[in-house]
C-alpha cells in the first residue's frame, strides 16, 4: 500500500524554537532608544515599513532587521541619531544573533515519534549563518535528513524541494506557524499545508487560512502532528 505521506518539512523559527519573542524584547529596546523622538506606535509602524521595503534587498533574519531600525531611527530623528545610538542598535543585533536556542513544548518529542517513518526536511528562511546556528544549537538537527534555508518560500521553492523526495510534491507535507510562507505556498506546490499557530506572528507573515483547500489541515501544537498522520 502506498503511503500517502512519505515527506514531512518543518519550518524553523517559531515553530521548532523560539524567534519572534525575542525579535519583540528588541524591538522594545528600540523603542526605549527613541522615546525622545516618538511614541511606540509611530516607531513600530516606520520600522514595519522599513522592513517591508527592505525584505527585496536584504532577505529574511536579523541582519535585515538590524539595518532597518537604522534606518528608522534615522527617519525619526530626521537624520539627527546620535551615533551612540547607532551603536546601541548595532550592539541589539549582535545579541539577537547569538541568544541562545530555546525549542517549543513537544518538539523534541514529536520530531522522534515521526522521524522513522518519513523522511524529515528543515525549510527555513533567513541568515545562513544564523540560521545554521540555531539548528545546531536546537540539537535537532540530527532528526532531518535535509536541510534547506532560502531566500523565501515559495510554490516554487516548495515545488523543488519535494519534487526531488520519494513522491513528490503530492506527498509532502509542510508544518509551520505561518500562514503565509509555509502553508499556503506548499499547499499551491501541490503538498500538505498544516498551521501550528504562534501566539506571536510576525505582522508580515499575516495571511487568511486557506479554509477550503483539500489539503489544509491545522493544529494547535505540534505534539498533535502523529495523530494527524494517523488520521490521513
Amino acid at each position: 500500500m502506498t503511503r500517502p505521506i512519505t515527506t514531512i518539512g518543518f519550518d524553523a523559527d517559531d515553530t521548532l524554537w523560539h524567534n519572534e519573542s525575542v525579535l519583540r524584547l528588541t524591538q522594545a529596546q528600540f523603542h526605549d532608544m527613541l522615546d525622545d523622538y516618538a511614541d511606540p506606535a509611530t516607531i513600530g509602524e516606520k520600522l514595519l515599513a522599513a522592513e517591508r521595503r527592505n525584505i527585496g534587498l536584504y532577505g529574511f533574519g536579523v541582519k535585515g532587521f538590524t539595518l532597518s531600525m537604522i534606518e528608522t531611527a534615522i527617519e525619526v530623528t530626521s537624520g539627527k541619531v546620535p551615533a551612540s545610538t547607532i551603536k546601541e542598535i548595532l550592539e541589539a543585533g549582535r545579541a539577537m544573533l547569538s541568544h541562545p536556542v530555546e525549542t517549543l513544548p513537544g518538539v523534541h518529542d514529536t520530531l522522534e515519534a515521526v522521524a522513522p517513518d518519513y523522511s524529515l526536511i528543515l525549510i527555513t528562511k533567513g541568515d545562513l549563518f544564523d540560521q545554521e546556528r540555531k539548528l545546531a544549537q536546537s540539537g535537532l538537527g540530527d532528526f532531518f535528513d535535509g536541510v534547506e534555508i532560502v531566500s523565501d518560500k515559495t510554490p516554487t521553492v516548495y515545488e523543488r524541494i519535494f519534487g526531488a523526495t520519494e513522491g513528490g510534491p503530492g506527498a509532502a507535507m509542510m508544518i509551520g506557524n505561518s500562514l503565509k510562507s509555509d502553508v499556503i505556498p506548499a499547499i499551491e506546490a501541490g503538498s500538505w499545508g498544516v498551521h501550528v499557530p504562534h501566539d506571536l506572528t510576525w505582522d508580515l507573515e499575516h495571511a487568511e487560512p486557506p479554509e477550503h483547500a483539500e489539503r489544509f489541515r491545522r493544529i494547535e501544537t505540534i505534539d498533535a502532528l502523529p495523530g494527524l498522520l494517523e488520521a490521513l
